[in-house]
């Protein structure tokens, strides 16, 4: 399955990076994945002192060239399919794409769950939906090759509940406060799929930050929600665009802590300035030391703060 032609990385910087929260897994997911994924990568790994959750992996990684987080962080959020991950194999670009698709299925159900048995469905002529042993849902597709071309893999927010019927507006929300943002496809429910209202948003995809996202929403009894354990890192190079996501997304005042917001769908954000990221990566304890117990004290990160813990000698 190596170097196949549909994985290859994405030719955009990822602003824009999905973070899952273990118990204590989070290096043996990583490692889980990037082996069964192909040309995927383990590209950090680092170690927080003294939090909350007292020891804390920080691990950074790469699936199939897309920007994925993970930290073990304590059993405080479970994933649920609220988010999952939309796998996309692309017939006109893999000729083994339903053979690819099938050993990855294969893999990724090793332990886990079936919420929707791999078939023939009206929408794909081979697709099924898996909890895998970690408990995060994957969506792997036979793509119908008509129309514009869609990233191998994309994030996919599931609205049920109170959330029901609300997923075109999060989206046109969403599309309001990202750049580098468009609507995708939208394909809706017709007369007679109750108790799905016509009209709904069965599917749809959009842009943001040059990174697609899927939506869905369905009027049957879920007991879930979205929550914490799938999040997305927001990376900004200036205060004033901190400032910004901030100010927009924050919809819950109790959700706010180091960096961490959720928007009024209850979706959590992290709103982090890049040179955070790489002053994560220093190997210096000391540096590190100080920045974790600058950052601890925050909400919003203040950029000129976390630098000046950073360089203080």
């Amino acid at each position: 399955m190596g170097g196949l032609p549909f994985l290859l990385t994405p030719n955009y910087m990822q602003k824009i990076t999905p973070h899952l929260w273990f118990d204590t897994q989070a290096k043996e997911a990583a490692e889980f994945y990037t082996t069964v994924i192909p040309n995927s990568r383990i590209t950090n790994l680092t170690t927080l002192h003294d939090t909350p959750s007292g020891d804390c992996d920080v691990v950074s990684f790469e699936l199939a060239g897309h920007s994925f987080m993970a930290i073990s962080a304590g059993p405080y959020f479970t994933f649920n399919p609220s988010i999952s991950f939309i796998l996309n194999f692309d017939p006109s670009k893999d000729k083994n794409a339903r053979e690819n698709l099938d050993a990855l299925w294969d893999k990724l159900s090793d332990g886990g769950t079936a919420l929707m048995p791999l078939d023939k469905y009206p929408f794909s002529e081979h697709y099924g939906w898996v909890q895998d042993k970690y408990g995060l849902s994957w969506q792997l597709i036979l793509t119908n090759t008509k129309g514009e071309d869609r990233p191998f893999i994309t994030p996919s927010l599931m609205f049920v509940g109170s959330l029901y019927g609300k997923a075109e507006e999060a989206i046109n929300f969403y599309l309001s406060v990202f750049k580098d943002s468009k609507p995708g496809m939208t394909a809706r429910y017709p007369a007679g799929a109750e108790p799905d209202k016509e009209g709904n948003i069965m599917f749809a995809d959009f842009m943001l930050e040059g990174m697609w996202f899927a939506a869905m929403e369905s009027a049957h009894e879920h007991n879930f929600t979205f929550n914490e354990a799938v999040s997305f890192i927001v990376y900004c190079d200036t205060q004033e665009e901190v400032d910004y996501y901030w100010e927009k997304l924050s919809a819950v005042p109790q959700a706010e802590q180091c960096g961490w917001l959720k928007d009024k769908y209850g979706l959590s954000w992290q709103i982090v300035p890049r040179v955070m990221d790489e002053m994560m990566k220093d190997q210096d304890k000391e540096k590190m030391a100080r920045v974790t117990a600058a950052f601890l004290k925050m909400k919003k990160f203040d950029i000129k703060k976390l630098e000046e813990a950073y360089g203080e000698t």
